[in-house]
């Protein structure tokens, strides 16, 4: 059976609900280590889906008449 893939904002609600119980400080240290495993993975699932969205981001440019796709590239400031 093929897992379902988790959405972008579904690992964002949880890797929230993890930071937060690690910030309460009452957990014993198994259990902090475990959700900070659990925060690590869901972090790098994030990251994944990021990567491969930025990669699918795309501008099409009129150019004489033709349309040319160029990487989108996201300007600072």
């Amino acid at each position: 059976m093929e897992e379902k893939e988790i959405s972008f904002e579904e690992i964002m609600k949880q890797l929230e609900e993890v930071t937060s119980e690690l910030e309460k400080g009452d957990l014993n240290l198994e259990d902090a280590v475990k959700k900070f495993e659990l925060g690590m993975e869901l972090s790098k699932k994030a990251n994944e889906i990021l990567e491969k969205s930025e990669k699918r981001i795309t501008i099409l440019i009129e150019n004489e008449g033709q349309l040319k796709e160029e990487n989108f590239v996201q300007s600072e400031g």
